[in-house]
């Protein structure tokens, strides 16, 4: 999942747009359960569907056709924390597992409870890896501590073949350092590729390779590719564990930097008036659309309670409360407002606010 598939489930939908959450095991026996809790879950909106007088019987039926699809895509025996299942009658269905546990509910609304997606998505680093090398240049997408190898928009890339009458005058070639060239133009096209994916889906990139591949990429690489961090080495047929584990230095110290930049950043703009911290100040200016960029403690979560004076946070985990004022997590409904406004959002350590309150906005006036 990008920001940009991401921002496509949390538009409006026509009614019902069911959403089914769930909670699953990583491992039996705990997990043995959760192919039976789904059942359920389905069966419910099956009944809640078929008892709403506004869902013809047509459309009921599809939508639960769609997510009878949708649980067929993922491997409950494999799941991770969570498990996210979307519906809506004109047939389209979506499956999502993510590390973060969830609340068991069906919503039926006119659009998708994303509010999740929008947590995991933003409180877990992501970034892009990209792996050089002379036999194949591979790019993965990076979620903590996890790896994927990115298939699409020309990746993996392999270097043209090389026909048995020109492999002479390559041999040759090279032998006079003319190969250069070669590896030149295998780097610019990884590069636009690159800038292509970065376009789309903006996140810090991590450059692996050898010291030859790194100085060619940095040499034609165009000037909105900017290198996070460097993984020095060979990683040709690498698996992605290898791979992570090799990255994860480079990655601390590139969210280590941009954490103290994030300080930097929230001074600069209390001397401007324009800074805001703590949830009670930042509600509000973030409903206001005036949320430029947020910085929020990765671990903060805070049920709230709706008054005349606005929200009243209450010390908790999100689920603690039980209420139609209730805020289940006042925290992650500032971070979706504030995507919504297209805000940025940066997410530092905990304990890292702790002279902001935990959460603290850079105003846009």
């Amino acid at each position: 999942m990008d920001a940009v598939t991401l921002s496509e489930l949390r538009k409006p939908r026509g009614y019902p747009a069911v959403s089914v959450l769930m909670p699953t095991h990583r491992s039996v026996p705990d997990n043995r359960q959760d192919p039976i809790r789904l059942r359920n879950l389905l069966a419910e909106v099956r009944r809640r569907l078929h008892d709403d007088t506004r869902v013809a019987p047509g459309a009921a039926d599809q939508v639960v056709r769609g997510l009878e699809r949708a649980a067929q895509e993922i491997d409950l025996r494999h799941a991770s924390d969570g498990l996210v299942l979307f519906a809506a009658p004109d047939g389209e269905h979506h499956a999502f597992t993510i590390g973060q546990p969830v609340d068991e509910r069906v919503v039926v609304d006119t659009g998708f409870a994303t509010r999740d997606l929008v947590a995991a998505y933003t409180r877990t680093p992501r970034y892009w890896l990209l792996s050089l090398s002379d036999q194949r240049t591979r790019l993965w997408d990076g979620h903590g501590d996890e790896l994927t190898q990115y298939v699409g928009g020309g990746f993996p890339m392999a270097p043209e073949p090389v026909d048995e009458a020109g492999a002479g005058r390559q041999a040759r070639r090279a032998a006079q350092g003319g190969d250069g060239e070669r590896q030149r133009q295998a780097m610019r096209d990884a590069a636009a590729a690159v800038e292509r994916v970065l376009a789309r889906d903006r996140r810090p990139l991590l450059v692996a390779g050898v010291t030859r591949h790194q100085a060619f990429f940095d040499e034609v690489a165009g000037p909105h590719i900017t290198v996070a961090g460097r993984v020095d080495g060979s990683f040709e047929g690498a698996p992605a564990g290898r791979l992570a584990e090799a990255a994860r230095p480079a990655l601390a110290a590139y969210e280590d930097l941009r954490e103290v930049g994030v300080l930097a950043e929230l001074e600069a703009a209390r001397s401007l008036q324009r800074y805001a911290g703590g949830l009670c100040e930042v509600a509000p200016l973030v409903e206001a659309g005036r949320g430029e960029h947020l910085v929020v403690e990765r671990g903060y979560y805070a049920p709230a309670v709706k008054s005349r004076g606005g929200l009243v946070p209450v010390d908790g985990m999100p689920g603690v409360l039980k209420g139609a004022d209730v805020v289940d997590d006042a925290v992650d409904d500032v971070i979706e407002t504030a995507l919504e406004y297209g805000g940025e959002v940066t997410f530092v350590s905990d304990g890292f606010l702790v002279d902001h309150a935990r959460i603290a906005l850079v105003t846009r006036y």
